[in-house]
């Protein structure tokens, strides 16, 4: 056995140390690290393989395992077909390089230096060619795999039946075919560069190029075989100018008119589109002299070719567009622009879907002089929505949590219900699991004892009760109302993100009541069993958890639920969707179903201008709450369809996608590559398409288009005179863009109410309103989706959102009022500032919560109501429309004058109450104006009395059949009424109902 001895210094007492002898591990040790060596590569193949086969047995699941083995098959064949490719490129060029070496080196000091190395990797000549081979056939590999998507389009693409006006090409050349060639071209010149590198440096290495030897610097073989590849490369050059005259109906460019253009301008039609035509010209001569050095054996040629091509770039290519830009374009733009304006409008009303758009003039103000008339006009023109879904959320859970681990979304969300016969706007959110309430946080309880929510609680979107408080129609727990029996356990929602066991010898539980808790097991045959030892380890190596493989809670029928939002499903199962950032849940059939809306899109519609989804969908709600997601964030598209209407079920997960635009060729094409996975449009029934609605992102991507695009005629829109903008949300602080409102209303040419979407719009840089805009949202109906906008006067001013609330906030009385309401520790919260078309003007109707210090809660005490310039701050939305309208719904209320004059009886005892009622009133009203709640509450307690005993000498009057008569008895609208009050204390009225203290 060989040694290693090496001496170490004298450390006691001799002149030389002793000898230490370090020899090979011993044959134990040696086994010893093989085995460890062994168990690593197992461990880490066995981290890759759980996490493959965990993705496999969820697909499987939830029956979507078509969409994973045509992923996974596209991926794979195009890893190593293009990998391959790629390596074999670079492979032979490197062996031919070798083969093509001259059999002597010069004898000179550089190549004395390079045959140092030469020698050096003799030996491993062949194991560093499949080195480098692989190497660059993996990265080649792994980046055309994340074009699964890209080659699913191509190969599978249908006709969208339109041309293109420039080249008349079907739009699907450009959405489909257009991004795979230029994939290829892509990898064609990576591949040329690569071997051009490759065999260049093995040349050199082998004597083929020399830099300082003397004589000629490259062997004739050396020439030959690179001039092919910078002929390759220059002749991929030319393909490239060639695809460059298509890519420019696709080109982004700034243009101040428009944005960010898409599509050929003046300049791309008369300069760039020419250029790019010679310059293909140039390249292909350029790429035939660099083949020619086969036979001429000379680089004078190619060179001269590819210098007079990089001149013609310069020159033909940026020098002279720029020019007629310059001397061309600026000086008359918009003659020379508007025909490709014309063109980016058409195309671009096309591909976002508001080309239909009804743009309609109205006045802004009303014709009418009967207010009577108007004011019963307002109930059958909408249901005005008075409970705002983004404020009552803490409400619902104050009033309808039950448990600390339950909890409702931040933004509630707003459906229609129909009880007898008619339909009702209403407010509604799941009792969804919260795992930050349970009683105490362990594995067990997290993932195993607390799995699921519980029930619907549901409200009237159009009234409150007499405190503020939202009016249920179902509520409780179990929850009970008008959404009749229904399965009430929901083990999938957007609060629920954290993954859970359930079926197994654990149970879970239901719910609590008064006789303690219900426990249940969960007898759905959605999730993964984990019954098999293989499924139990390869979810313990993927969720990092090992207690799953010895855990007692773990037996026969468990099984794991995860991807469990609405939305992480939906985007599995259908990966080439854009998915809307706000599901909401509905009851149908007897299930609890989260509806997802769902996007096809392309940015590569000709001439039609881009937008960036993130940007386009974000607002004052995304702003100021993390968990409404924006579409897509940085995503540009200039193409988008709410192609699919997708269902979640609370219970089971089951996934379902529906074809809901039947037209739209990306859906066909996307349907033809996963076959069997959406479903008919027909297969939606009734009872699910009562509930589906117009798209919140969609209709605020195509509302921001329209700021810009609801004009047609190209000189106005290059004018930029009717740009609008969104209006930012008055009534919140961010600066964000006003959200826009689901209302059941009817435009001016509408005959019955419909579910509409809503929006506003402002002058660019301004404040009063220049349009109202909205969309029929009623599915099922001929008019789902038409948009109607209703376009003012630019001679009149018409006040828009922010100028209304600054009218709220700055009118004397109401100021007076709101600072009442915030006195002490409580907060006000605006809700929705809604807008109401109604004969030629329009309503403004705001309702204002207040979130006392000892409330965690908000309540609904005030309505802001506005018309015609005309204003109310009220305790009820009739109240509000009565004085807006100084109109009657019932009772008469009397003009506040200041001072109320008693009312008067012919009973001296009546008499006598009344006047006492009068001046507890007045005592009450001053009070108020100091903020004297303690005085306050006596004179309401005196009120109260005063009224009672008028009362009982009325009634006293009445049955001894007396003669006397009071001209208004204590319940009529002659009496003693408040101006508007604070809401946080009982509001002074007329009845002793309304007025107990």
């Amino acid at each position: 056995m060989r040694t290693l001895a090496f001496q170490m210094p004298d450390r006691g007492g001799g002149p030389q140390g002793p000898r230490i002898r370090v020899g090979r591990p011993s044959r134990r040790v040696r086994t010893l690290l093989m085995t460890l060596g062994v168990l690593a590569v197992l461990g880490m193949a066995f981290t890759m393989f759980a996490g493959f086969w965990t993705d496999w047995l969820w697909y499987r699941s939830v029956h979507y395992s078509s969409v994973f083995t045509t992923t996974l098959s596209t991926k794979i064949g195009l890893f190593f077909v293009f990998g391959l490719l790629m390596a074999a490129a670079v492979g032979v060029n490197i062996w031919l390089a070798h083969r093509l070496r001259p059999p002597l080196s010069a004898m000179s000091m550089e190549q004395q230096s390079l045959d140092r190395y030469r020698m050096g990797i003799a030996p491993y000549k062949r194991w560093l060619l499949l080195a480098i081979t692989a190497l660059v056939g993996l990265i080649a590999g792994a980046s055309a795999s994340s074009q699964w998507r890209v080659w699913l389009m191509w190969v599978n693409g249908v006709p969208f039946h339109q041309k293109d006006p420039q080249f008349h090409l079907d739009v699907s050349f450009y959405a489909f075919d257009l991004p795979w060639f230029r994939f290829l071209l892509g990898f064609g010149f990576a591949a040329a560069i690569l071997s051009l590198l490759a065999a260049a440096l093995t040349h050199y290495l082998y004597g083929g190029l020399r830099i300082t030897s003397p004589g000629a610097r490259a062997t004739a073989a050396a020439t030959g075989h690179l001039s092919v590849l910078l002929g390759i490369f220059v002749a991929l050059k030319a393909v490239a100018y060639w695809l460059d005259r298509y890519g420019l109906a696709v080109k982004s460019s700034d243009f101040k008119a428009t944005g960010d253009w898409t599509g050929l301008r003046y300049v791309d039609a008369n300069a760039y589109l020419p250029a790019k035509t010679i310059l293909f010209c140039i390249a292909v001569i350029c790429a035939l002299l660099f083949f020619a050095t086969l036979w001429r054996r000379t680089w004078q040629l190619p060179v001269i070719g590819f210098g007079l091509m990089v001149l013609s770039a310069i020159l033909i290519g940026g020098l002279y567009p720029a020019i007629v830009q310059k001397f061309t374009v600026q000086p008359n733009e918009q003659a020379k622009e508007a025909p490709y304006v014309q063109k980016n409008l058409k195309a671009t009303r096309e591909a976002y879907g508001i080309d239909d758009t009804k743009v309609t003039e109205y006045s802004g103000t009303s014709t009418t002089k009967d207010k009577t008339k108007l004011r019963a006009d307002v109930d059958s023109t909408a249901s005005i929505r008075i409970v705002d879904p983004n404020i009552v959320s803490p409400t619902f859970q104050q009033l309808q949590q039950i448990r600390n681990y339950y909890a409702f979304p931040t933004n509630l969300d707003v459906d229609r219900y129909s009880k007898d016969g008619k339909d009702q706007d209403t407010v509604i959110g799941l009792r969804e699991l919260n795992l930050n309430g349970i009683p105490k946080n362990n594995w067990i309880n997290d993932h195993f004892r607390y799995t699921h929510g519980y029930g619907v609680v549901a409200a009237k979107g159009t009234e409150a009760d007499s405190e503020g408080r939202p009016v249920f129609t179902e509520s409780d727990l179990p929850s009970t109302g008008d959404l009749g029996t229904y399965e009430q356990q929901i083990y999938y929602g957007e609060k629920t993100t954290t993954y859970s066991i359930v079926g197994g010898p654990q149970k879970e539980i239901d719910y609590s009541d008064d006789s303690g808790e219900k426990t249940t097991s969960y007898k759905g045959k959605s999730g993964v069993s984990l019954s098999n030892p293989l499924n139990r380890a390869a979810y313990a190596v993927a969720f990092n958890e090992p207690q799953m493989l010895y855990s007692g809670a773990i037996g026969e029928g468990s099984r794991i639920l995860y991807n469990r939002t609405p939305k992480e499903r939906v985007e599995a199962v259908a990966p080439w969707l854009t998915i809307d950032g706000d599901a909401y849940p509905a009851v149908v059939d007897g299930r609890i179903q989260w509806i997802v809306d769902a996007y096809t899109t392309s940015n590569g519609y000709p001439y039609a201008s881009r937008t960036t989804l993130g940007d386009t969908t974000a607002d004052s709600l995304t702003a100021s709450n993390n968990n409404r997601a924006v579409v897509a964030q940085q995503n540009q598209v200039n193409y988008i369809r709410n192609s699919v209407k997708a269902t979640v079920d609370a219970y089971t997960g089951e996934v379902k996608l529906y074809q809901w635009d039947t037209e739209d060729p990306v859906l066909k094409t996307w349907m033809k590559a996963f076959p069997g996975t959406v479903k008919a449009k027909a297969d939606i029934s009734s009872s699910l398409m009562a509930h589906l609605r117009y798209p919140q992102d969609l209709f605020k991507v195509q509302r921001e288009l329209l700021t810009r695009y609801h004009v047609t005629d190209a000189q106005t829109f290059l004018s930029g005179s009717e740009v609008w903008q969104v209006p930012d949300d008055p009534t919140n602080k961010s600066g964000s863009a006003v959200p826009p409102y689901y209302l059941s209303m009817k435009m001016p040419d509408q005959t019955a109410q419909a579910f509409s979407l809503t929006t506003t719009f402002t002058p660019n840089g301004r404040d009063n309103l220049s349009a109202f805009m909205a969309v029929d949202s009623e599915a099922g109906t001929a008019d789902y989706g038409k948009i109607r906008i209703l376009k003012l006067p630019t001679s009149t001013t018409v006040g828009g959102p922010k100028q209304v609330q600054s009218a709220f906030n700055s009118e004397q009385d109401i100021a007076e009022s709101i600072k009442l309401l915030k006195g002490g520790d409580s907060d006000i919260e605006y809700g929705n500032l809604l807008t109401v078309p109604l004969d030629g003007g329009l309503l403004y109707v705001e309702p204002v919560y207040v979130r006392g210090g000892g409330l965690k809660y908000p309540l609904l005490r005030k309505v802001l109501v506005a018309y015609g310039g005309k204003t109310a701050f009220e305790d009820t939305l009739d109240e509000g429309l009565n004085k807006v309208f100084g109109a009657e719904s019932g009772t008469t209320t009397p003009p506040d004058t200041g001072t109320t004059s008693p009312p008067t009886s012919s009973n001296p005892t009546v008499q006598q109450a009344l006047t006492d009622a009068q001046k507890a009133f007045d005592a009450g009203q001053q009070a108020l104006k100091k903020g004297d709640w303690q005085a306050y509450g006596q004179a309401q307690k005196d009120l109260q009395a005063a009224l009672k005993r008028a009362e009982a000498a009325q009634a006293a009057a009445g049955k001894s059949g007396g003669s006397g008569k009071s001209s208004a008895s204590p319940g009529s609208s002659a009496s003693p009424s408040a101006s508007p009050s604070s809401s946080s204390s009982p509001s002074a009225s007329s009845s002793p109902s309304s007025a107990s203290g």
